[in-house]
């Protein structure tokens, strides 16, 4: 079953969002215009609780975008975003939705970041998301969405360690940092996953 998954496409992302992806809304149309081709689309969405672990703003002295040994990881520290239930936390009021069979919430442990769809960063909890899909027989898996180096990026990793194949559709996906992205690209296609454009995917 050919399954779409929308990483995070969340208002802080977006252009005028706390962490904001550059031209992040440009995706928006396309993922609507994806979604008509796959038999299952599913999305993240980025669910923190109020002062989170990997706020800037939850750590007395450090600057956002530093980075800290968080629990025995590194951890980027991050503008405060997507709050539980805050318009910067809901997804952008174009994106279509009918389709969109479940949703799958991360970061929602105070102490863990997580930018995977599957698990959080210190790989201790799933969100569910590897059952649901072996459940539905879903094995041939496509992401879109943001940002591109890092929930995209790190979700499509743990989607084929979990055993799935694993598609970025770059031209519904934005970077935050495009050169990171350049190098996530070359880890991901080194995996076995592989990087194609919205036009090559068939009805």
């Amino acid at each position: 079953m050919k399954t779409l998954i929308i990483i995070d496409p969340q208002n802080d992302f977006m252009p005028g969002g706390s962490l904001a992806v550059p031209n992040g809304d440009e995706i928006i149309p396309a993922i609507n215009k994806l979604q008509e081709k796959f038999d299952l689309v599913i999305a993240s969405q980025d669910w923190h609780p109020n002062g989170h672990a990997s706020f800037a703003s939850s750590h007395k002295g450090k600057k956002e975008f530093e980075t800290i040994d968080l629990n025995g990881i590194e951890q980027v520290m991050w503008p405060q975003h997507c709050v539980e239930n805050t318009a910067g936390a809901e997804f952008h009021s174009d994106l279509k939705t009918s389709k969109i069979e479940a949703i799958f919430r991360k970061g929602t442990n105070p102490e863990i970041d997580s930018y995977s769809a599957f698990y959080d960063n210190q790989h201790l909890k799933s969100t569910g998301l590897s059952g649901y899909l072996k459940e539905k027989k879903a094995e041939d898996l496509y992401f879109c969405g943001l940002a591109a180096e890092i929930c995209v990026h790190f979700t499509a990793k743990d989607a084929i360690k979990e055993g799935f194949k694993a598609t970025i559709i770059e031209d519904a996906t934005r970077a935050l940092n495009k050169e990171a992205f350049k190098k996530a690209k070359d880890e991901l296609k080194e995996m076995g996953g592989k990087i194609i454009t919205s036009k090559a995917i068939e009805n």
